[in-house]
């Protein structure tokens, strides 16, 4: 039975404001703690290689049990996995504002990453179970606002606490919005008991391997020069082998640990790429524009935050209209729209120099904001569009996990091209620092300086530095706006939703 048979508007809207928390719980946590890194380091007696371990685990527990999320509801029911996973992670992140040495932060972590896994799918397959197939458009729109909003409202918040109070207070934030979740799932999710189903071992195994290695190998790729590291190597080997030996394997059997048939399903295909390429040029943009705004403009993670906080607003905004629109309009049209306003604003955002103002950077992430808005309450109908109601839970653990590997892959690729790409600027820039270049000079006058002055080579070699990675930025951003270019005909893979879903309004 499904757990929101009966359910009238005001229980719709309570079932949609409790599993708003667990998801902005687990999207913030991937964002929030970032900015304490530097404190945790000294607190925990890390080094910076190190300490980078605290969201290595996270990421890597959180990747792995994801795509398992349709199993375990099967075996123990939406409200006893939405609990259970609430409250070990509240539990952790308690422990985790306690912790006093790395070791103890990293297997805590790695907990908090297990039993929040499931909190972003499970969300998402109990919003379309709990909205009918005509009013999906309102339930993406309402839950897309803790998916786009908070990775934005992170940095700002852990920030403020960091500065404010202690790097422990990203973790113990958690507590009470936990604990409120947890009491009001608790009192208004219906119970559904789960079935006893057979456990798939190999595959269980062969996920891990997969997928654990994938987002390992991801995540610490770029620190460790990727393929030239024989354990990046080594991860990427055995995630490739087990992969493949999961899909061949998964695609004949039927009770396969992750129900990879759902495939098989057009709508369901074409909208699951698509968002592992959103997923890509989100992140991508997100782990950019503070790193430049906070390393070559000199904005605090205060300012930052409130920078990029217009950009969430504007994202939620466009959800909330666009939620409205999808019963009435053909969503494919919808998302080509959103792909090109994002496209032009990250191509704006390639224009990027030293000397650019604040409204430079908030108004293409405003037009950014609406762009992702478009593109992601519509794509979320169309991935469920075909899709029987018993395969929600296993689908949003598939939907979920290719958005966040497509993140991984665009934080990864985005980190690659900005250090190498700084790299070989500073050579190519390099290649013009010489007396008899007319313009030297000129620069060095009007810093008052002259190629006699000591200064003057730790100041133009600065400036190198500074034009350098600036120009790596640029390349950055011009390739996630073909990140974004790139998805516009995949918009129109998806079949045409037939015009009586599209008639019907919220409400009717």
């Amino acid at each position: 039975m499904n757990s929101a048979e009966g359910a009238g508007p005001k229980a719709r809207w309570l079932i949609a404001l409790t599993v708003m928390l667990p998801t902005i719980l687990d999207v913030l946590d991937r964002t929030i703690v970032n900015v304490a890194l530097p404190d945790m380091m000294g607190a925990l007696g890390a080094s910076a290689d190190q300490i980078t371990w605290v969201l290595t685990s996270y990421i890597v527990a959180s990747a792995i049990v994801m795509p398992l999320t349709g199993y375990l509801v099967e075996r123990v029911g939406q409200r006893t996995l939405l609990l259970v996973s609430v409250g070990g992670f509240v539990a952790c992140s308690g422990l985790c504002g306690m912790s006093t040495s790395l070791d103890a932060m990293v297997i805590l972590r790695t907990f908090q990453g297990l039993f929040g896994a499931s909190l972003i799918p499970l969300s998402q397959s109990l919003m379309i179970d709990t909205y009918p197939k005509e009013e999906r458009g309102k339930a993406m729109a309402i839950y897309g606002l803790g998916i786009m909003v908070a990775p934005v409202l992170g940095p700002t918040i852990g920030g403020y606490l960091t500065e404010t109070a202690s790097w422990r207070w990203v973790f113990y934030i958690n507590v009470p919005v936990g604990a409120l979740a947890f009491v009001m799932a608790a009192r208004v999710i219906p119970a559904r008991p789960g079935r006893d189903v057979r456990t798939d071992w190999t595959g269980l195994a062969l996920v891990t391997l997969g997928i654990g290695g994938m987002q390992f190998a991801l995540d610490r790729g770029n620190d460790e020069d990727w393929f030239a590291s024989n354990l990046i190597l080594a991860s990427a080997t055995i995630s490739a082998v087990a992969i493949a030996i999961f899909i061949v394997r998964g695609w004949r059997k039927r009770d396969n640990i992750v129900n990879l048939r759902l495939f098989k399903d057009r709508n369901f295909a074409s909208a699951t790429v698509l968002i592992g390429v959103v997923g890509m040029g989100l992140y991508g943009t997100m782990v950019a524009l503070p790193l430049l705004l906070e390393r070559l403009l000199g904005y605090p993670p205060m300012e930052t935050g409130l920078v990029m906080a217009p950009r969430g607003i504007a994202s939620a905004v466009a959800m909330m209209v666009v939620g409205r629109l999808v019963p009435r309009i053909d969503p494919r049209k919808i998302i080509a729209l959103g792909i090109l306003l994002s496209t032009a604003a990250t191509a704006f955002m390639a224009g990027y120099n030293l000397e650019i103002s604040a409204a430079y950077i908030i108004w293409p992430g405003v037009i950014q904001g609406i762009g992702l808005g478009f593109i992601f309450v519509p794509l979320t109908v169309v991935a469920y569009e075909s899709l029987p109601p018993e395969a929600s839970a296993s689908a949003a653990g598939v939907f979920s996990l290719i958005r966040t590997l497509g993140g991984s892959i665009g934080i990864s690729v985005v980190s690659t091209v900005i250090v190498r790409g700084t790299q070989a600027n500073w050579n190519r820039l390099g290649g013009h620092v010489s007396p008899f270049n007319p313009d030297l000079p000129a620069w060095l006058g009007a810093q008052g300086l002259s190629l006699q002055d000591p200064e003057a080579i730790a100041r133009l070699a600065g400036e190198l530095a500074r034009q350098a990675e600036m120009l790596a930025y640029v390349g950055a951003f011009h390739m996630i706006s073909l990140f974004f270019l790139c998805m516009l005909p995949l918009a129109f893979l998806a079949q045409r939703p037939p015009p009586t879903a599209r008639v019907a309004g919220p409400g009717h």
